[in-house]
């Protein structure tokens, strides 16, 4: 039986909620994120704002500068939530085979049905109908033989659109796609590919397969398999939560261990809610801190631990002090790493450091 995969992938999300929820937001620019223009960052924006160049993760700052009619907005996690959850139930009601990748995408699997005549086409069209009915908001769908191919063909015609690559078309497709859109590769995996002449699946087909290997170690027979048209993966439909995490962008940078151990003590008790609920056992595999300096910079000290213990933060916090170089702090994050099945067999072993990162 032939594989038949969507991705569907809500435009611009939480900005799409507060345009339809605020009509004054429906024809300027709009981000979501950033408590003032002088600190935080971009979590999304909407499509008059992207002209002008603003992206997410871009300080907002910055992004006040590319675009001065930029209205900020804050975010409203409950509200998304609640939505996507509704556009899950949609999802639903075609197939139970879906893999949700983050509160506005998700791929599904509709190989084996037999809705609309079996076509994948027609129940990505009728899926994309149903969440603007309902919703008032639109998405974009891939559709698509391999999961990696469906996920870059839902952004070829965004916003509110669709794009289809059928098995016959798919090693076309595939061919001349740019290996900066191939899902996994980055900008410094991309930056080394170009160094080696290989800018897009082609050039990579006729590049030696062990110089690959050699050169990107684990992930170069996934980037050879990707630039084959070759996928095997199914949908991880019983995906384990891996981390829990809290963390909060200050006002005003900070400069002091004694301010960073208040911020821990208020961002612990949030911690501690989010753990309770994610691992009743309150076990976990590491324990870690970030600090995001003046610069933008990020810092990360991650130890393996096996139970969460405020007090374990301040000797990953002078770690992580120790690479600050008088620089002001903006960011505090606290987040702890969920055991696997495999984790949990090795707890009761000693606890050597992982490496820590910077």
């Amino acid at each position: 039986m032939a594989r038949k995969f969507i991705h569907i992938d809500m435009d611009c999300f939480y900005a799409a909620v507060e345009m339809r929820d605020n009509p004054a937001y429906r024809n300027v620019p709009i981000a979501i994120g950033g408590r003032s223009e002088y600190r935080g960052v971009v979590s999304t924006c909407n499509y008059i704002a992207r002209k002008y160049g603003v992206r997410s993760a871009m300080p907002t700052a910055h992004a006040k500068r590319l675009c001065p009619e930029l209205v900020l907005v804050p975010g409203r996690m409950p509200v998304y939530a609640d939505i996507s959850k509704q556009i899950r139930g949609i999802f639903a009601r075609y197939t139970d085979k879906i893999e949700p990748l983050s509160l506005d995408e998700a791929y599904l699997d509709v190989s084996d049905s037999d809705m609309m005549h079996g076509s994948a086409t027609l129940i990505a069209n009728d899926i994309r109908k149903a969440i603007f009915n309902e919703t008032g908001l639109t998405a974009s769908a891939g559709v698509a033989p391999c999961k990696f191919v469906a996920k870059i063909a839902s952004d070829e015609n965004k916003p509110n659109g669709l794009c289809v690559v059928s098995p016959q078309h798919l090693d076309e497709f595939v061919r001349e796609l740019p290996l900066g859109k191939i899902p996994g590769v980055g900008k410094v995996t991309l930056q080394k590919l170009n160094h080696l002449g290989l800018f897009t699946c082609d050039d990579v087909r006729r590049y030696p397969f062990d110089q690959l290997v050699k050169r990107f170690g684990k992930f170069g027979p996934v980037i050879w398999d990707r630039s084959h048209a070759i996928d095997p993966r199914s949908l991880n439909l019983t995906r384990e939560r891996k981390s829990v995490g809290v963390e909060r962008t200050l006002s005003q940078d900070i400069q002091t261990p004694d301010e960073c151990l208040s911020m821990i003590d208020s961002l612990f008790p949030k911690l501690q809610e989010r753990l309770r609920k994610a691992s009743p056992s309150q076990r976990i595999h590491t324990q870690g801190i970030k600090l995001k300096f003046s610069d933008f910079q990020l810092t990360t000290v991650e130890h393996r631990f096996p139970l969460l213990d405020k007090h374990y933060f301040q000797q990953l916090l002078d770690e992580a002090m120790a690479r600050r170089n008088n620089r002001g702090i903006r960011l505090i994050g606290l987040h702890v790493g969920l055991p696997t099945q495999r984790d949990t067999e090795q707890l009761s072993l000693p606890f050597p450091e992982l490496e820590s990162s910077c």
